[in-house]
């Protein structure tokens, strides 16, 4: 889970990983990923490689935190949690604007993997946290519910952001909750 990960709360730490995760961001912007290493990452965020390793398994874990960290900034600053019909759509709606967001750059097709694992776990973190303040016995538990509801969610969003002249968020964020919230609903079933 990149999200869990990549929360601190020693400040030294927290520096430590804004400095690298915004370093890496500036290196991405004249360099192809394949082409930076830890060393570039480590000098452009004037730190040395023992600290990047100190924070980091490798640079594709420093990118699912970055991803994972400026979508969960998207998400706080729309004040989502996951509590209702309304939190779900807002939910999708915030998954089809970072992917809009997303778009453009040419190294994109290479980070895809790492985008994808770090949103759907930051999705899957917020469903989890909604469906553990309601307890419920259900044939499936609330982490595999979390765990398919996420995959859809952005499943559909990524299906959405690459059909060219797409419609509306608002109108693929209606068609994914009515898809969704069945899954979701299977929490409170018998």
């Amino acid at each position: 889970m990149a999200e869990q990960s990549c929360q601190v709360l020693d400040p030294r730490i927290l520096r430590t990983r804004q400095s690298l995760q915004q370093a890496l961001e500036k290196l991405l912007k004249k360099k192809e990923f394949d082409q930076i290493s830890v060393q570039d990452i480590a000098q452009a965020a004037t730190v040395n490689r023992a600290t990047f390793y100190d924070h980091y398994t490798d640079k594709f874990a420093l990118l699912e935190c970055m991803v994972g960290s400026r979508f969960h900034e998207l998400l706080a600053e729309r004040k989502i949690k996951f509590d209702c019909a309304t939190a779900l759509q807002a939910i999708v709606l915030a998954v089809c604007h970072y992917l809009t967001q997303l778009q453009g750059p040419k190294h994109q097709r290479q980070l895809q993997p790492h985008m994808e694992s770090a949103i759907i776990a930051v999705v899957r973190h917020i469903l989890l946290e909604g469906l553990k303040r309601y307890p419920a016995e259900s044939a499936a538990g609330a982490e595999l519910i979390a765990a398919a509801a996420s995959w859809a969610i952005y499943g559909a969003a990524k299906e959405w952001a690459l059909t060219p002249s797409h419609s509306r968020p608002e109108e693929i964020a209606d068609k994914v909750v009515t898809l969704v919230q069945p899954i979701l609903q299977q929490h409170s079933a018998p």
